[in-house]
């Protein structure tokens, strides 16, 4: 047994030696002190030897097996400490390199095109606002003269909030519109009013190339004494060519919207055609009452406009989905 032994201890210290990583340092442990390992198979034979034989076997495998397991942590904790000091180096900071530019991020280009569109009104004395997402039946609707039942209701695809009032009624929703802060602006501020509003919006319809279930669109209002169409004109106009060129033409067109009346839509000279970029009117009267004006004394136009399709216009998009996939080939032109 004591050949054995010294046998096993030669043996078990050279292979020791040669191990250079942890995973080599692991298959040593189980081949010597593993529950099957050698070191244990001995101890297991120690019950076939006389009882003298096998207390002095049984003290020299007790040693041989301390002395393992403590060059077992003296080399495990060696390969720790060089792996440390690997790590360690591969990571140090050369101050003798060049300096490498910085990786930023950049705006999405809705909010580029956000900036831009109330940028160009701002310089022309409006105020930037914003309003609530999650909508009132009220605003949305009944205030900005579409009551319960109007067929004008059918132009908006809405989303509900599934919450009933009790009356049976759902009178949340996602805003389809930017229009609500219309109403909201005007009770806590008095006229004259000069706001734009963006914000994003939502429709229940299907998506495809030119449509979108939410898209951001920016709203806007002016609101004092002996405000005209003229003024209406004139600042659209001025808006079109700050955006798009000074040499941009534009074109009015009667059309029809609840909340304004008379209605028009403003297209621009695009590329030999004539394209809408947005819709615009007088305040409708009903609409001013609702605000707490008086629309024999006070006037108003407004106007909203798709921001989507106005990024699609300036940079040649022809799909409306590329804004919200995340594709940063796509984002990064811009």
């Amino acid at each position: 047994m004591q050949e054995q032994l010294t046998h096993l201890r030669a043996e078990a210290l050279a292979a020791l030696e040669k191990v250079s990583n942890a995973k080599e340092l692991e298959e040593w442990r189980i081949a010597y002190l593993g529950r099957k390992g050698q070191m244990t198979q001995v101890l297991r034979g120690l019950g076939a030897l006389s009882p003298e034989d096998r207390r002095a076997a049984g003290a020299q495998s007790n040693e041989l097996k301390a002395l393992l397991e403590q060059r077992f942590a003296e080399r495990e904790a060696a390969l720790q400490a060089g792996s440390a000091e690997a790590i360690a180096a591969s990571e140090a900071i050369d101050v003798t390199l060049p300096g490498r530019p910085v990786q930023i991020g950049r705006l999405h280009p809705i909010t580029q095109v956000i900036r831009e569109i109330t940028g160009a009104f701002t310089a022309m004395g409006f105020q930037v606002v914003e309003g609530p997402e999650v909508e009132w039946d009220y605003y949305n609707f009944e205030t900005l003269n579409i009551p319960k039942g109007h067929p004008a209701r059918d132009m908006w695809d809405t989303m509900w909030i599934d919450q009933k009032n009790k009356d049976g009624e759902r009178p949340l929703l996602l805003r389809t519109h930017t229009s609500p802060m219309q109403i909201r602006y005007m009770e806590r501020h008095k006229p004259p009013v000069r706001v734009v509003v963006p914000g994003k919006v939502y429709r229940y319809e299907a998506t495809d190339a030119t449509h979108e279930w939410h898209f951001h669109q920016i709203e806007g209002l002016v609101v004092d004494k002996g405000v005209s169409f003229a003024q209406l004109k004139g600042t659209l106009e001025e808006f079109a060519k700050r955006l798009f060129g000074i040499e941009r033409k534009v074109r009015f067109r009667c059309d029809y919207f609840p909340f304004v009346e008379p209605g028009a839509e403003m297209a621009i000279d695009w590329q030999g055609r004539w394209l809408e970029i947005l819709g615009a009117g007088m305040v409708h009267p009903v609409v001013l009452k609702n605000m707490g004006c008086d629309p024999q004394v006070y006037s108003g136009f407004a106007f909203g406009m798709g921001v989507e399709r106005i990024a699609m216009l300036k940079y040649g998009i022809d799909d409306i989905r590329h804004f919200y996939t995340n594709d940063l080939r796509f984002l990064k032109q811009f």
